[in-house]
C-alpha cells in the first residue's frame, strides 16, 4: 500500500514548478508536488476519508444551503 513512486516532470510544467520553488514558497520541487497533491486530495476525498479541513468545508456548504445551523 505504501511505497515510493517517481513521477517524471518535464518541459514547461517543470519550469513553472521550479519558478515557484525559486520564488521561495517551497524548499524543493518534491515539497511543491507533495503539497499540491495533498491539497487536491483534500478536495476530492469523501469527508470520512479526508481531513478536518475537508470536513469543515462540507459543514460550511451544508450551512450555506440551510441544512444545518
Amino acid at each position: 500500500m505504501f511505497g515510493s513512486y517517481k513521477v517524471k516532470l518535464e518541459g514547461e510544467l517543470l519550469e513553472k514548478i521550479q519558478k515557484c520553488v525559486e520564488a521561495g514558497s517551497y524548499e524543493s520541487v518534491d515539497q511543491f508536488v507533495i503539497r499540491v497533491l495533498e491539497r487536491e486530495l483534500d478536495k476530492v476525498l469523501p469527508p470520512d476519508q479526508g481531513n478536518a479541513a475537508s470536513k469543515e468545508l462540507v459543514k460550511k456548504r451544508l450551512q450555506g444551503l440551510g441544512y444545518i445551523e
